[in-house]
């Protein structure tokens, strides 16, 4: 068992628990009278107890799992070692239209040549 922080509420309670079962024990050999309210706050305490204590059980058998542990990250590299700049403009070439990039390159190519 892993030792832990003192719990004050915890604490307060387990005595106030045992206070409890020591005035029961009292109250074997001494005759004492107690109203039925006194009983029924008894019976409460007892089941608070009881709860807590099964909590406090099955809350100390969970595992946590292990944190995931990051793979590296492969940086992919460039086709053909080329410089990104280049292998960016060369991709930027692909996807426009060739028939707009030939006009802005030949902008009299659509005049018609005379005779």
């Amino acid at each position: 068992m892993k030792p832990h922080r003192l719990d004050g509420v915890s604490l307060t309670f387990g005595l106030l628990f045992l206070l409890i079962a020591i005035w029961w024990a009292v109250s074997q050999v001494v005759t004492l009278h107690l109203p039925a309210l006194g009983w029924t706050v008894a019976g409460g305490l007892i089941l608070f107890g009881m709860i807590g204590l099964l909590g406090a059980i099955s809350s100390g058998r969970r595992e946590q799992p292990a944190p995931p542990v990051a793979e590296p990250v492969k940086v992919p590299s460039t086709p053909g070692d080329l410089p990104p700049e280049m292998h960016a403009s060369i991709v930027q070439e692909l996807l426009e239209d060739p028939g707009s990039r030939f006009q802005k390159e030949h902008p009299d190519a659509d005049r018609q040549p005379e005779k």
